[in-house]
């Protein structure tokens, strides 16, 4: 395939992916992406049953995938970059030689995050920005910059902090976002609505506290008005559950969106997951309660 055509075509999957993942409320469906047609031809986003993809009209890879087991992913460093092993065979040939190539022509990649069977958070562009043979690994990172920095190994402290507030906004945030939506069946566990581009994950503890983690039962999937409130402390969570709404708010006069979106909220009590595991945290509830009351 042509050069320029094989880069043309991979921006548009990589606009549809943004758009798809966006309307779904950030992640995809394996099957979608299996699926996927372009200019009347069938081009699968991953493979059938491997974690890379590299159709055979490409000469650098299109998407790797890579499975979270817990709330970071497990193939990050303490650099912020990411470390992908060979694949199996020859570290010369076939999959290694397609990402070679996408690191030396430096075209854009797709990282796939599975959070769950079926379900996948895209991440990106990624660009495979070093060759360690010794380790028998790639290095990926999540800005095209890093390309340009010089040796990734010996980046300044700098740039590693950098590289880790990119992790933390590229990579932790749309993964906590797609698990939080998916325990809540993607529906705001304030008012139910079930626009998951409307949706967001919103923290109970925030990340930027020791205890802010990324994990499902530090967080609540709610619509973007009651999340804004949230924030704001013009609305507030109990640990039993309970919604309540600051009273000064609920003292105003204004329009049927503060009247119906915020004020008719006061006294609920939250839908919650269905696994235990998944629900929120009261601890961190209570925590964050009391800053509520406070404000």
């Amino acid at each position: 395939m042509d050069t320029a055509l094989e880069a043309r075509l991979r921006l548009q999957i990589l606009d549809w992916v943004r758009e798809r993942a966006e309307a779904n409320g950030g992640f995809l469906h394996r099957q979608e992406l299996l699926s996927f047609r372009i200019d009347g031809h069938d081009l699968p986003i991953i493979d059938f049953s491997r974690g890379i993809r590299n159709p055979a009209e490409f000469s650098s890879t299109l998407s790797i995938v890579t499975s979270a087991s817990g709330p970071y992913d497990d193939a990050e460093s303490d650099d912020g970059l990411l470390h992908y092993a060979y694949r199996k065979g020859d570290p010369w040939t076939g999959d290694n030689r397609k990402l070679r190539t996408a690191m030396e022509t430096g075209q854009p990649l797709i990282l796939f995050r599975k959070e769950q069977p079926n379900i996948l958070t895209p991440v990106m562009p990624v660009y495979v920005v070093d060759d360690e043979p010794e380790n028998r690994q790639f290095v990926i990172a999540l800005d095209e910059s890093f390309r340009y920095m010089g040796d990734v190994r010996e980046l300044s402290e700098p740039q590693r902090e950098y590289a880790r507030r990119l992790a933390k906004q590229r990579l932790h945030q749309p993964a906590f976002r797609t698990r939080v939506l998916l325990a809540y069946e993607t529906r705001c566990a304030i008012c139910e609505l079930r626009h998951g581009s409307l949706l967001d994950a919103a923290h109970i503890v925030p990340d930027s506290e020791p205890l802010g983690l990324p994990t499902t039962s530090n967080g609540l999937a709610l619509c973007k008005i009651h999340h804004a409130a949230y924030d704001q402390n013009m609305l507030g969570v109990s640990p039993d559950y309970r919604v309540a709404i600051n009273h000064a708010v609920l003292e105003e006069i204004d329009g049927p969106m503060l009247k119906h979106g915020l004020q008719e909220m006061h006294g609920r009590t939250i839908v919650v997951p269905t696994r235990a595991k998944d629900r929120p945290d009261r601890d961190g509830l209570a925590w964050r309660w009391e800053r509520f009351t406070r404000a």
